[in-house]
């Protein structure tokens, strides 16, 4: 199972981590980069799967692909600033994690404006 691969990389990096964070800071803050991006790349290939089924999902019920997409996209914003602000934080940075926090909520918002609206219209439609 993967997870068990995932979990082991995260249990042996955080050892390591831990270890050199006192003697060599730098290190243990890409050692822990890296092990995010390869836990990362393990994923890809889930993620494509996850997409593909979304799209066949929303082939079969007539939804606009054009959403579908703008969902993904926010989707995506979440988990690369989520990456981003727990690497901040790890770092002790958490000033410049708010400011990312911050920068993925207002990105989420522009990209939900299209079904903001797709939404009000049909409500308007809907009512007398």
């Amino acid at each position: 199972m993967e997870i068990i691969q995932i979990v082991i990389i995260g249990i042996i990096s955080t050892i390591i981590v831990v270890l050199l964070k006192d003697e060599r800071p730098e290190i243990a803050m890409e050692l822990s980069l890296i092990a995010g991006i390869i836990i990362f790349l393990m994923m890809i290939s889930r993620i494509t799967v996850v997409i593909q089924a979304l799209q066949q999902i929303a082939a079969k019920v007539n939804i606009e692909f054009t959403y579908i997409n703008i969902v993904l996209k926010i989707i995506a914003i979440a988990y690369i600033a989520s990456f981003g602000i727990e690497i901040c934080k790890d770092a002790g940075q958490t000033s410049i994690a708010g400011k990312i926090e911050m920068a993925g909520k207002i990105l989420i918002i522009a990209l939900a404006i299209p079904i903001l609206m797709a939404v009000m219209d049909m409500v308007l439609k809907i009512m007398p």
